[in-house]
């Protein structure tokens, strides 16, 4: 009765520390929550490198300044105290979203990001047109094939760099999200898109336009 005690103990303990690993952030992670915890450091001053949402060594080394001056145990992970501490928490960073697993969940999170600040004010069909060429993008020879590194390529997103991205999502924005990832494409094939009102590269010009939705032009 004793080992039998012991033994499921241990289990519980196991379970435990794996669910407490799996809700931080820590050195090779990356997304939008990365992005965030990146801000906040930022912010306050510890942190001085890129808003990439890369989880590297510049991260790491300001999450443990921040730690250390916050009575933290200083591990450089970012674990619910830290998070807590900078006023983040993984439930509140990532939309909550019905089903997949947690890398669609993550997913769908920064890709719903990006489609609120690009096509907060188009349609559905618009702002899934947006979500539909990021993923188009992760299939194409000259683009990064996750999600994450399309979105967190340097300049490709205007709402990464200006901020807009990291506004309130709407639920509107999470199904747009949601619709792209499950592979339906109103653009036909689009791997760019703008909005022809705005001050835009004349070099996009050049792309073969396959349509308009909403007040985004899309091309391959």
């Amino acid at each position: 009765m004793v080992c039998l005690l012991v033994l499921l103990g241990l289990v519980v303990f196991t379970q435990g520390r794996q669910a407490a690993e799996a809700e931080a952030l820590y050195w090779g992670s990356s997304g939008d929550e990365v992005f965030q915890v990146q801000q906040k450091l930022s912010q306050w001053g510890y942190y001085q490198g890129p808003l990439d949402g890369y989880y590297g060594d510049e991260t790491y080394r300001a999450v443990q300044n921040f730690q250390r001056n916050n009575g933290i145990p200083v591990d450089g992970v970012a674990g619910g105290a830290t998070l807590a501490a900078l006023g983040l928490s993984r439930q509140e960073a990532m939309p909550a979203v019905s089903r997949g697993a947690a890398t669609d969940r993550g997913d769908i999170g920064i890709l719903a990001r990006v489609i609120e600040g690009e096509a907060a004010d188009e349609p559905l069909l618009g702002k899934v047109a947006v979500g539909a060429v990021i993923m188009n993008r992760t299939k194409s020879a000259s683009f990064p094939h996750t999600i994450s590194g399309v979105i967190f390529q340097d300049h490709a997103f205007e709402s990464i760099s200006n901020g807009q991205a990291y506004r309130p999502l709407s639920q509107e924005s999470i199904e747009a999200a949601q619709m792209a990832m499950s592979g339906y494409d109103p653009t036909g094939g689009a791997i760019f898109f703008w909005n022809p009102a705005k001050p835009v590269n004349p070099w996009i010009w050049s792309r073969n336009v396959i349509t308009q939705i909403g007040n985004h032009v899309f091309a391959r």
